[in-house]
């Protein structure tokens, strides 16, 4: 990350810098042996340490469910996220900056590998610090719906800024990067990180929750049936489905003026959620000259992450 966080280019270069090499990687992995997955990381952060806002009304198990198909890459998601937890990669050589990675699922789960330990494993390479993000399903009688994923982002964007210090990075220098509904929920906290979502509960509230810059991978943005993704909209719109609601959680009509920088990316052939959401985005962003660029494929489909 360029330690001048307003030049427009900070994220681009971030974002395109793990895209560029991806070739190459998958060259060099193609002519090596099948080799076991890597061990999962170990140190893990709880978000709610007294357990997750409004969940009186919560009764489903928490669980992991492995999708692998036989001599596919690794493919687990974990279901019903019932204790929101940060888990940590740490670089070998800290660059000053962190990453906190939110990857999709169709707000049903939470996907583990693809798009969480899969490319915080290709940050820490580059010195960044990262953290996958396990977030609550709206749909999960959880008291806030629709914002209880967004206060586990806003509660975990400052508990990762209150150890800067310790991990070895700036507070200045923490990015968001989303996939899918994940990218909904990054689109979503980059536009509404100030929104009084919970009651402040330690020391680490009283931070900013504002990422300093945001990546969309593929995202979810618009709540408009024209457009949107009917998986999450409905699971968003669980407690309450009116329009009103609808607009509140439509990332794209809640930019305003003075946002950190965004950068999309979308395939155009994406047959799951349109890539009409990024495009949605990216004008919203102009329209209140917020930096922000968008790198549309022709192909690509959805949910490629970093494959």
């Amino acid at each position: 990350l360029d330690p001048m966080l307003n030049r427009r280019g900070a994220l681009a270069a971030f974002v395109t810098g793990v895209l560029g090499s991806l070739a190459a990687r998958e060259a060099e992995a193609a002519a090596q042996p099948s080799k076991s997955p890597p061990a999962d990381p170990t140190e893990v952060i709880t978000l709610w340490p007294n357990g997750a806002p409004g969940g009186e009304g919560v009764t489903v198990e928490e669980q992991i469910i492995d999708r692998t198909s036989p001599g596919g890459p690794r493919d687990r998601a974990q279901v019903h996220t019932r204790k929101p937890t940060l888990v940590v990669f740490r670089p070998k050589k800290p660059n000053g900056a962190a990453v906190m990675l939110i990857p999709g699922g169709g707000y049903e789960r939470v996907v583990l590998d693809k798009e969480g330990y899969e490319t915080a494993r290709r940050l820490n390479e580059s010195g960044y610090t990262c953290f996958v993000l396990f977030y609550r399903m709206p749909g999960d009688g959880w008291a806030a719906g629709g914002d209880a994923p967004l206060q586990d982002a806003q509660r975990a964007i400052r508990l990762i800024r209150s150890k800067a210090a310790a991990m070895g990075f700036s507070p200045d220098r923490v990015a968001i990067m989303g996939f899918s509904a994940g990218g909904h929920l990054a689109a979503n906290l980059t536009v509404r990180f100030d929104t009084p979502t919970y009651a402040p509960t330690d020391a680490a509230d009283q931070l900013s929750a504002k990422p300093n810059l945001s990546a969309l991978m593929y995202p979810v943005i618009s709540l408009d049936p024209a457009i949107t993704h009917g998986g999450s909209r409905k699971q968003l719109l669980t407690l309450d489905s009116s329009d009103e609601r609808a607009l509140a959680l439509s990332p794209e009509k809640q930019v305003r003026q003075g946002l950190s920088p965004v950068f999309l990316v979308h395939a155009a052939d994406d047959g799951a959620v349109p890539v009409a959401n990024s495009l949605a985005m990216f004008a919203a962003l102009k329209a209140k000259a917020v930096p922000a660029e968008l790198h549309v494929f022709e192909e690509g489909g959805h949910g490629f992450g970093l494959r």
